[in-house]
C-alpha cells in the first residue's frame, strides 16, 4: 500500500514505542516524515530502522517548550513543503498516590501531554488547513475513560486531549480538517515494562487485575497501534473525525 504517497507528515514521540512504530509504518506506505523526540539516541535508532534512503528527517524537540515548538514546526513545514498529517504521539506516564501528588508532578505531566499536544497542533494548523485535507491524530489513553489507579495526572491529561480533539474536529471541519484521537491500552512499550510507570512501592497490584486484554496472549506490540493510526490518517479514515478509537484488545469491554 502507498496510502501516504506525496503526504507530508510530522510525528512526535518518534524515538521509541508507538511513535517510532508509526514513523516506520508511514514511511513504509510512501510518506515523507519529520520525526521529533526529546531523545537524540532514540531518533538515531528510528533512523537506523528506517534505513539510509528513507524520506525521513529527525530533530530533537521538547514539545512542552513553546519557542522550540514554534521553530521546530516551522522548519519541518518548510523542509516538507507543507503538511498533511500531524501525529501527536509524544507523552510521559508518571504514577503516584493521588494524595501524595505534588503540584510540580501534576504540572509536569500536563505540560508535556496536554499542553505539548496543544502547542504542536496550534503551530501546525495553518499548514494543515492549507493542504485542504489535513489530519490530526492525537494520543489519548484508555485511562481517560476507565480507572487506572495511581495515574490521576496522566488520566486527566489524556481526558483533556480527547476533549481538545473534539473541539478541533468541530471548529475546522468546514476547512477540510479531520481530528481523531486513539486510546491505546494493554500495549507493550517502555511505559508499561515491568512495574510500569514508576508505580508506588506499596501499590495494590490487585487493582490492575481488570486491566488485561480479553484477546491474544497478553499486551500487543506498538505496531498494532501504528496500523490504526495509519488507517485514520490516510484516506481510508476519511469519514472518521471528532471521536476516539480504543485499541486495547477488549480490556475495557
Amino acid at each position: 500500500m502507498n496510502r501516504f504517497q506525496d503526504r507530508r507528515v510530522i510525528v512526535t514521540g518518534a524515538g521509541s514505542g508507538i511513535g517510532q512504530a508509526t514513523v516506520l509504518r508511514i514511511l513504509a506506505e510512501g510518506g515523507r516524515v519529520t520525526a521529533f523526540d526529546v531523545s537524540e539516541e532514540g531518533l538515531r535508532a528510528t533512523a537506523e530502522q528506517a534505513g539510509p534512503d528513507a524520506p525521513l528527517t529527525t530533530a530533537v524537540l521538547d514539545i512542552s517548550d513553546e519557542g522550540a515548538v514554534r521553530a521546530g514546526v516551522a522548519a519541518a513545514v518548510a523542509a516538507l513543503g507543507g503538511l498533511d498529517v500531524l501525529v501527536n504521539a509524544a507523552g510521559i506516564l508518571r504514577s503516584a498516590h493521588t494524595h501524595e501528588t505534588t503540584l510540580d508532578f501534576w504540572n509536569t505531566v500536563l505540560k508535556v501531554n496536554l499542553t505539548g499536544t496543544f502547542l504542536m497542533t496550534r503551530e501546525a494548523l495553518p499548514a494543515l488547513l492549507a493542504s485542504g485535507h489535513g489530519v490530526v491524530v492525537n494520543f489519548s489513553s484508555t485511562s481517560a475513560s476507565f480507572a487506572h489507579p495511581y495515574m490521576a495526572a496522566y488520566a486527566a491529561s489524556k481526558g483533556g486531549i480527547q476533549s481538545f480533539t473534539h473541539v478541533l474536529a468541530a471548529e475546522y471541519a468546514k476547512q477540510g480538517l479531520r481530528a481523531v484521537s486513539v486510546a491505546p491500552g494493554s500495549i507493550s512499550s517502555g511505559m508499561t515494562t515491568g512495574r510500569g510507570p514508576g508505580l508506588p512501592e506499596d501499590a495494590d497490584m490487585s487493582l490492575f487485575g481488570k486491566l488485561l486484554p480479553a484477546i491474544g496472549q497478553g499486551f500487543a506490540g506498538p505496531e498494532t497501534v501504528a496500523g490504526v493510526v495509519a488507517m485514520l490518517a490516510s484516506d481510508d479514515g476519511a469519514f472518521v473525525t471528532g471521536t476516539e478509537v480504543r485499541i486495547d484488545g477488549g480490556t475495557h469491554m
